[in-house]
């Protein structure tokens, strides 16, 4: 049943949207009552004991005796919920009795309430009047919509009949408005599977007995030829994935020896040429070391001297000896002075190792300073799943989106299938190098880099979209099949 939601008063709206000018005290309280109860059935995960506690809150809140939800099955009330319940099943003759009462607003949709004012609304009260003679005090059902549908009622009922009992129905009719959706929504989402299918499956068919029969055929006939041309007409089928941009060569720039950064002259992204200084490293330790060498040298070529002098063979000897030895170490030294300057290897551009926050600290014999490629040689490698790796090969074109050039396709090429697989976020992929077209690759070098991201389409033929579709759930299905019976 299709209706539209009871009116809320404008007070009410502004209350709830936090307007300035409302300060009634009434809607005041109708705002926290909305409140605690939103708060009630969201400390809840299932849709239970979230009913049964706004079952609870809006009979605390009301002064009800007993307040009874439940929701549309199959056309009539199933009750899911009453207030202060400890889960007990709801059936017996006052349950069935407060069911048909919840029925009767239900069918009709609108809020019904015993005992009535003079001059109220035109409704069938038949069940509650049973009802009312049975318990006695007053009673009030009104109906649960969610997107203008009816999909179940709450039922209040009171020992005594309260004071302005149509002020108290409108109240909480805004009420049940806020917050039945929610309660709703948790009653799909645990409902099994075949029931939200039969739903969607009933909607559908209401909307469609709904429209005018001409229109109904127009809009079937085109949905048919559509399908036909998903089935016949080809197009081309693409395989891809994740991809990154990578120098097709690289080269680490190491530090030469134990010491500390003095200098960075580059940062990552720079271009360099072979030879430029890219690194200095402090060399005050080594300048004092050649000092003192070159000293010892001086010390022992004047012993030499004097040796020689006195004809002195033996401190001869080990005077050169000596000598010998010094002048090996500042030849050490002199060589590792001029390893402080760190040179580039080759011309490229600077992909890896931002330096310039770590200007004095040590740095150990070995460890990777920079990392170079080559300008204007790259190489593609994309992540292709195990499921679609048997169709590509060498020599399939493509293209490449960048995450940098999300609008400026560039055409590549598969170059080499690496026949190794690995594992990314769960799934197994294997690396599929490709090369950008020889077209494209003046256009493009200026405009990329290693370490870009984005996205490889590989084009493997031309096969009907239906199949480009479903294809991999028909292989999971037979997959499965084979595992289950074969």
């Amino acid at each position: 049943m299709t209706l539209a939601a009871p009116p809320i008063s404008p007070s009410t709206l502004a209350d709830l949207a936090g307007s300035p000018g409302v300060a009634q005290r009434s809607d005041a309280d109708l705002a926290r009552r909305a409140l605690v109860l939103q708060a009630a059935v969201l400390a809840h995960a299932t849709m239970k004991p979230a009913a049964t506690a706004f079952a609870t809150e809006l009979a605390a809140g009301f002064g009800c005796a007993r307040v009874t939800l439940g929701f549309v099955r199959r056309s009539v009330i199933e009750l899911v919920a009453t207030s202060h319940g400890r889960g007990d099943a709801l059936v017996g003759a006052g349950f069935d009795a407060i069911a048909a009462a919840m029925d009767e607003s239900v069918q009709q949709g609108a809020s019904v309430h015993l005992p009535a004012q003079p001059g109220a609304r035109s409704v069938i009260r038949i069940a509650h009047l049973r009802q009312l003679q049975r318990q006695g005090g007053a009673i009030a059902s009104v109906p649960l919509l969610h997107a203008g549908d009816v999909v179940g009622a709450v039922s209040c009922e009171w020992a005594a009949v309260p004071a302005a009992l149509a002020n108290e129905v409108d109240r909480i009719e805004t009420l049940v408005n806020l917050i039945g959706p929610v309660l709703n929504l948790m009653r799909l989402r645990e409902a099994p599977w075949h029931e939200r299918a039969r739903g969607v499956v009933r909607r559908g068919l209401q909307r469609l007995r709904d429209l005018h029969d001409r229109r109904v055929q127009v809009l079937l006939a085109a949905g048919v030829l559509g399908l036909a041309a998903l089935c016949a007409v080809p197009a081309p089928y693409r395989v891809g994935g994740h991809a990154r941009v990578e120098g097709l060569l690289q080269r680490s720039v190491v530090a030469p020896a134990d010491g500390y950064l003095k200098t960075v002259h580059v940062r990552p992204g720079d271009h360099v040429t072979q030879g430029q200084v890219l690194v200095e490293m402090a060399d005050q330790d080594l300048q004092l070391q050649r000092r003192k060498w070159a000293s010892e040298l001086g010390q022992h070529e004047s012993a030499h001297a004097l040796a020689l002098a006195r004809a002195d063979r033996s401190a001869l000897v080990v005077a050169l000896a000596r000598a010998d030895q010094a002048r090996a170490q500042l030849a050490m030294v002199d060589a590792d002075i001029a390893r402080a300057r760190i040179v580039a290897p080759l011309d490229g551009v600077v992909i890896q190792g931002d330096l310039a926050q770590a200007i004095g600290s040590p740095v150990e014999r070995g460890k990777p300073l920079l990392v170079i490629a080559p300008s204007a040689a790259y190489r593609i490698v994309v992540e292709v799943d195990e499921r679609d790796i048997g169709q590509v090969q060498a020599g399939q074109p493509g293209a490449l989106a960048l995450g940098a050039l999300p609008w400026d396709t560039l055409p590549i090429a598969v170059s080499r299938v690496t026949p190794i697989a690995r594992s990314v976020d769960g799934h197994n992929v294997f690396e599929v190098e490709a090369e950008l077209s020889g077209a494209a690759r003046a256009d493009v070098a200026a405009h990329i880099r290693p370490g870009l991201e984005g996205v490889a389409k590989l084009t493997v033929d031309q096969r009907p979209l239906a199949w480009a579709w479903s294809h991999r759930l028909v292989d999971w299905v037979r997959l499965k099949a084979w595992a289950w019976w074969a």
